[in-house]
């Protein structure tokens, strides 16, 4: 009977191509769960989803507007605009959504300006031109009128749209200041600047700081699973309750 092609080996070596086998296994796993979900091309591949984080925001500042435009014509307007814009785009009429937020862009009040410029880039990137939408996020990252948190999801938006043109540390020089716990914008940036550590080959601060987005209350649960995934493929245990990840819905964990 013909001898098995590893059944020379001694125990040990066996063991080595096993521990071998599986460390390649952990860095395969590392990036393609790094290739599926938000990082390097997530702002070209999951256009949908930028646009309705976009609309959530500019939801709740459209809102706002309506509200506080009885006293104010002309944030009336600008509400009125946005109201209409993030209608069309709701259908999927992306160009006349564009259209829509040509007024408020041009004439619109600081924060509705800003509003409309983050949709506008969001539906660029909806049509797959992710260049002029990290031009318009730029423009608003760069705008000292319009308001912080726009500003801030504008440099965070606007890294994703060109993190391939990006080298590891300009995304890390650029989003390390939102990635700390306590800001509001901890989750989003703090993914891209673990990803960007990722590309470094610097794994150890990676893993910790997905652990640390998994471990924070104020993040979203799909970006803790996500996180959480992650930190446990480089080795840190992300998992506080075990009783809280199990009941999790697997569709959740599974993103």
């Amino acid at each position: 009977m013909a001898l098995r092609p590893d059944s020379d080996l001694t125990p040990e070596e066996k063991r080595a191509r096993a521990q071998a086998a599986q460390e390649d296994v952990l860095l395969r796993e590392v990036d393609d769960a790094v290739r599926q979900d938000q990082y390097a091309e997530a702002a070209q591949k999951y256009g949908k989803a930028i646009v309705a984080a976009v609309v959530l925001v500019l939801a709740a500042f459209g809102g706002y507007l309506y509200w506080d435009s009885r006293q104010d014509a002309e944030r009336e307007a600008d509400s009125e605009q946005l109201v209409r814009a993030l209608d069309e785009v709701q259908r999927g009429n992306l160009a006349s959504g564009d259209e829509a937020l040509g007024p408020v862009i041009d004439d619109g009040t600081d924060g509705a300006r800003a509003a409309a410029q983050l949709l506008k880039a969001g539906i660029a990137m909806e049509q797959d031109k992710p260049a002029e939408a990290a031009a318009i996020y730029e423009q608003v990252s760069a705008d000292d009128r319009a308001p912080e948190a726009f500003r801030d999801l504008a440099t965070i938006r606007g890294v994703a749209a060109r993190y391939d043109t990006m080298k590891p540390a300009e995304v890390v020089a650029r989003l390390k200041p939102l990635a700390v716990p306590g800001n509001p914008w901890f989750g989003p940036a703090g993914e891209l600047v673990a990803m960007a550590y990722l590309d470094q080959g610097n794994q150890a601060e990676a893993g910790a700081l997905f652990a640390a987005i998994a471990r924070d209350k104020t993040t979203p649960e799909t970006l803790k699973a996500r996180a959480r995934q992650m930190a446990g493929l480089l080795g840190v245990d992300a998992i506080d309750d075990v009783d809280t990840v199990i009941g999790e819905p697997a569709a959740t964990v599974a993103q």
